[in-house]
């Protein structure tokens, strides 16, 4: 073999490394391939729901921001009817999730969203916010059972992202929100 012919081969030899991948990546992604698990506990919701335009209102009267430089995601607790002290608690967990996020916790605000609940009852489990879905945009995440807390996560421009039901893992969650908030 001359040396011209050798370098050619490993002139394609370079070009079929270096474009392999790519080349992999669009034939599975033309077939629509998606891997059977993932990395994620969350239920991914697809496509993500926009819901800045959504209403919701916080105790004090004031609108949620979405474009607060305070905060990156928003965890949504939904609660169902009658909210008790199994409820308290499933909330008083998701407060803990958020702390443990040490230096990044900044970045993650949590919005019980409850019609019926008092701001008093909230109070020990600062700084979870207490707020209201004026619209009813998340009525279809919330469980019907009483007593019970679902969980949304919506990005820093309003999309939700990820749902959780209502017998959620706290520390699988906290995984996925850790992942999130990098």
């Amino acid at each position: 073999m001359n040396p011209i012919t050798r370098k050619r081969i490993g002139l394609i030899l370079l070009f079929a490394f270096f474009l392999g991948p790519f080349v992999a990546a669009w034939v599975l992604h033309a077939i629509d391939w998606r891997p059977a698990h993932t990395r994620n506990y969350g239920t991914l919701i697809q496509p993500p729901k926009d819901i800045s335009a959504a209403r919701f209102v916080l105790a004090d009267g004031q609108p949620l921001q979405w474009k607060d430089a305070d905060w990156s995601w928003t965890v949504f607790a939904l609660p169902g009817p009658g909210c008790g002290e199994r409820c308290l608690a499933r909330i008083d967990e998701l407060r803990r999730v958020r702390l443990s996020l040490n230096q990044n916790a900044y970045r993650v605000r949590i919005v019980v969203l409850d019609d019926a609940m008092d701001a008093e009852r909230l109070a020990p489990l600062k700084p979870v916010e207490l707020g209201r879905d004026s619209d009813g945009t998340l009525a279809d995440l919330r469980p019907q059972g009483s007593d019970e807390v679902a969980v949304a996560f919506a990005d820093p421009h309003g999309f939700l992202a990820l749902r959780y039901p209502v017998d959620f893992d706290a520390g699988r969650m906290r995984k996925d929100l850790a992942r999130l908030v990098k």
